[in-house]
């Protein structure tokens, strides 16, 4: 019979691997005698472990959640892969980079050297794009408190704030990431859309009136998400009779919670799907040839081997064509965009369509040709 100490490890080891366990087959797991599995587990619970006793012809245990975190025990491919899952953490921009980071040193000093030098030997470092102002932290209790909602299938009530400075193009509309698709950066305005007159010279600044706060939001939260380390809210909106997505940084939830709700089918037919078409700017069917979903969608021949291509090319097709030649389809935000992208293979360019695409090279070549231009000396 094995030790006390080691018995007990292979117990926790074996309530932690499935959810319930017959009295018997514990026993014969263990090669010992049911009594000592009963007593095993008795020494369980003195060390806080919650192990409850199932009624029943054969009996049987079960690891319970209990009201403190006791001692837990991981093998080796756990143990390291929790390491590896707090060292993203610190990157994830969910308020929790502190605590996760303690947590990591903590798993850390008990790990066994062999696990310690397995995790020392990756170190992952966040390294963020340049931007004009520091991406949006979500505090924790906020994603917790969505994150419940969403478990509990309840309508969830919050204030959203509005955006303040510069808004960066993201999913949304003008209230900042919800409904319509928002357009890209860079694009220009809506075709017809005109800014408001400027005010005339001299005019004093207008004092803005105070009103109302907006009611609060009421949605049925289905996923929370993480997009380019922002975290959304992807939900029906009830007042709306729309599905809608949320920044999580500007929700302020309310308490308590509203009723349950039967979940409904996202469109898209998965969350993935439809947050991805909600970036683009388009609704969330998503053509089979995987480009469907871009506003502008073009087709074009180039000399080079499909093979080069498809190393700069995440999205679409690559169709080989010959040694030097290939079929490529690709989507992008506008025609510009699209013809700017394709330009970038340095390759002869053969258009099969759009017209739209076609147009769209020759606007980029003039433009590029009067930017190639020298410029006329300044008159002294």
């Amino acid at each position: 019979m094995p030790k006390t100490s080691a018995r007990l490890l292979s117990l926790l080891s074996l309530l932690q691997a499935r959810r319930d366990w017959p009295g018997a087959l514990l026993a014969e797991r263990l090669d010992v005698s049911p009594r000592t599995v009963r007593r095993d587990v008795d020494r369980l619970r003195e060390l806080g472990y919650p192990v409850v006793a199932m009624k029943g012809p054969d009996g049987g245990y079960r690891l319970d959640a209990g009201t403190e975190l006791p001692p837990l025990l991981f093998d080796d491919e756990q143990a390291v892969a929790l390491a590896v899952a707090l060292q993203i953490a610190t990157t994830t921009g969910a308020g929790i980079e502190e605590a996760a980071a303690r947590a990591l040193n903590t798993v850390r000093q008990v790990l066994p050297a062999r696990l310690r030098h397995r995790v020392d030997t990756l170190r992952v470092t966040a390294v963020d794009r340049p931007a004009i102002r520091p991406e949006p932290q979500v505090d924790s209790d906020v994603l917790m408190a969505i994150g419940a909602a969403v478990h509990g299938r309840e309508v969830l009530r919050f204030d959203y704030s509005p955006v303040s400075g510069p808004v960066r193009a993201t999913v949304g509309t003008s209230e900042g990431c919800e409904g319509t698709p928002a357009a890209p950066p860079g694009s220009a305005a809506p075709s017809g859309a005109a800014a408001p007159p400027a005010p005339p010279r001299g005019t004093p600044p207008q004092t803005p009136r105070h009103s109302d706060p907006p009611p609060p939001r009421r949605v049925e939260p289905h996923h929370l998400v993480t997009w380019g380390r922002r975290w959304y809210l992807v939900a029906w909106d009830l007042d709306r009779d729309d599905w809608r997505t949320f920044r999580a940084d500007r929700i302020t939830p309310r308490t308590p919670t509203g009723p349950r709700f039967p979940p409904r089918e996202l469109p898209g037919g998965s969350v993935a799907a439809f947050i991805t078409a909600r970036f683009r700017g388009i609704g969330a069917t998503q053509g089979p040839d995987g480009v469907g979903g871009w506003p502008c969608r073009g087709e074009v021949i180039l000399a080079l081997p499909a093979a080069e291509v498809l190393r700069h090319t995440r999205e679409g097709i690559v169709e080989e064509l010959g040694p030097d030649r290939c079929r490529v389809v690709l989507g992008s935000w506008s025609w510009p965009g699209l013809a700017a992208a394709i330009g970038r293979f340095d390759a002869d360019i053969e258009v099969i369509g759009p017209p739209e695409l076609a147009s769209a090279f020759a606007h980029l070549a003039t433009s590029y040709a009067a930017a190639g231009q020298p410029r006329a000396a300044p008159n002294p």
